[in-house]
């Protein structure tokens, strides 16, 4: 299951934010994931958590279980994700668990980021998994979606707010 280099980062970057766009239209944190094996998406995923009551659907999550499900197995070895916001320790633990290859994300999550910008899961070396990974791909992009979601969020809240 290599992940032959058919597109660039950015293409597939873009079939991630279209996922994110799903969940922002679903009122969900908008963050989008897609996996790509051979050169074609095996997974898509978006984050699910509110609507599902679910902590665990997370983007990545949903796209690894869409993988997995579609590849019938758990393991995705060969496999790149592409997510549209750094992953968090849970998100890590899954994709390493999972055997990824390849990570390419998007923006920074400086709250929760297990890719350095709170602790580096990755680069954990006891770990018996490793794979590469990439971030800032389409970053702007990314980082815009998410800020704009949250702007949104606190406009409808101090118009709710208002006599």
């Amino acid at each position: 299951m290599s992940d032959a280099p058919f597109e660039t980062d950015e293409h597939w970057m873009q079939a991630a934010l279209a996922e994110a766009r799903r969940a922002r239209d679903a009122g969900e944190v908008p963050v989008g994931a897609v996996v790509v094996a051979n050169g074609e998406i095996v997974g898509r995923g978006y984050n699910q958590s509110i609507s599902s009551h679910d902590p665990t659907a997370h983007a990545e999550v949903m796209a690894l279980r869409d993988a997995a499900g579609r590849l019938a197995n758990y393991r995705l070895p060969g496999a790149t994700l592409y997510v549209t916001m750094e992953p968090c320790v849970m998100c890590a633990g899954a994709i390493l668990h999972a055997r990824i290859a390849r990570v390419v994300y998007g923006a920074r999550e400086y709250k929760t980021g297990a890719h350095g910008s709170i602790v580096d899961i990755f680069a954990e070396p006891r770990l018996n998994h490793h794979c590469e990974i990439s971030g800032g791909v389409l970053a702007d992009a990314c980082a815009a979606l998410i800020s704009g979601f949250f702007e949104s969020r606190r406009q409808q809240r101090r118009q709710e707010t208002m006599p």
